[in-house]
């Protein structure tokens, strides 16, 4: 079978962060800001990533406004014909900076809030006034004349106020906002427990999701991404394993999904040593999980196999042990009891920070996780 060319790519231009969110899927070992691609390199990746027939490129981070040479960056993939779309916590945008990321061809910014309630936004954030720097920073998006879209992860402690997260986005002139519940990778899996939502808190949220895209759909467009630990069927993870986008890190690893780096034993190209279009055709990560012949029963004959791929990988490993398991979240899968057992085991509790000076800082303010 043809390999399928991939149409986005994940730009994870920086580690560097100014706060120190406990879902965040970066992982527990960051990269260093000293061995960070360069702007040559990256102008080449996107280069190559276009020849290759990706559309649009993502330029994350960590925070990726403590690049210095983020608008030249940004020229850079829009010359190249990307759409490019900037994911930020905001922190750091100022009028200038945004007029100068327009001026340099930017088409979209996605900016990420904690909470709709401020000082719940600074508890979850680990930094005071985030939340007022948030809002000024979505200003001037909208000043810029760019268009703009509000992410909040969804969890335990915030899942009650998702009708304010959408009145929020609106107040703020985003034409989108994207609910999405935490995904247990890298650093979120240390706050699992505190972390998950309880089964009556998802199905309301699901019911109000539903019931706020009925009520605002000439106003915002509501994407909504539901928990796994509560599904039935796996998701499509990335839509399918090196089928349609391309995670760069920091350092130049190329990964098939976000959080591939959790899988133990995989080896990873980086794009100092290859070419995007060598690494997507022919690298062993890229290559692990295509298609069917890897899977395990019931995948192997299941007719949904070529619907959700088997579904994560990744989770497949963090719960398991083994890549190449169906994902615990299927019904099917001899492992979906301990889905159940991890919800049943959650419960409101302190958060795990990565560093002291955030943890101190979190400590009077717990009354972001509620039960």
């Amino acid at each position: 079978m043809a390999t399928p060319s991939p149409l986005g790519l994940l730009a994870e231009l920086t580690h560097r962060c100014p706060l120190a969110c406990p879902y965040c899927s970066n992982p527990v070992m960051l990269d260093a800001v000293e061995y960070e691609l360069d702007t040559t390199a990256w102008s080449r990746v996107f280069d190559e990533a276009a020849a290759l027939g990706i559309l649009h490129v993502h330029l994350s981070g960590g925070e990726p406004l403590a690049r210095r040479d983020l608008a030249t960056l940004s020229r850079a993939a829009r010359s190249a014909g990307l759409y490019t779309n900037l994911i930020t916590s905001g922190l750091g945008l100022t009028a200038a900076k945004a007029e100068a990321l327009a001026a340099a061809g930017l088409d979209h910014v996605q900016i990420s809030f904690q909470d709709s309630a401020p000082e719940q936004n600074d508890a979850v954030a680990g930094r005071s006034g985030a939340y007022s720097r948030k809002r000024a920073a979505a200003e001037c998006v909208v000043r810029a004349g760019l268009p703009l879209t509000i992410n909040i992860v969804v969890h335990r402690g915030n899942i009650g106020r998702i009708g304010e997260m959408v009145t929020l986005a609106m107040e703020l002139g985003a034409g989108r906002v994207e609910i999405a519940h935490v995904q247990y990778y890298g650093w979120a899996s240390k706050n699992r427990a505190a972390l998950l939502p309880t089964r009556p808190q998802v199905e309301d949220a699901l019911a109000e999701v539903a019931a706020l895209r009925d009520r605002y759909r000439e106003r915002i467009a509501i994407d909504s991404v539901p928990p796994d630990y509560f599904a039935r069927y796996p998701k499509a993870c990335m839509g399918g394993w090196g089928r349609r986008s391309i995670n760069i890190t920091p350092l130049g690893k190329a990964l098939p999904c976000h959080a591939a780096e959790s899988i133990d034993g995989m080896e990873f190209w980086s794009v100092r040593e290859h070419s995007l279009r060598d690494i997507w055709l022919h690298s062993p990560a890229f290559n692990a999980f295509r298609g069917s012949d890897w899977m395990q029963e019931p995948c192997a004959t299941c007719a949904r196999r070529d619907i959700d791929f088997g579904g994560c990988r990744c989770q497949a490993f963090l719960l398991t042990g083994n890549a190449r398991a169906p994902d615990p979240v299927c019904h099917l899968s001899r492992d979906h009891g301990m889905l159940a057992k991890l919800v049943d085991a959650a419960s409101p509790q302190p958060f795990v920070f990565r560093s002291r000076r955030a943890i101190d800082r979190q400590a009077p303010l717990m009354m972001g996780i509620q039960t």
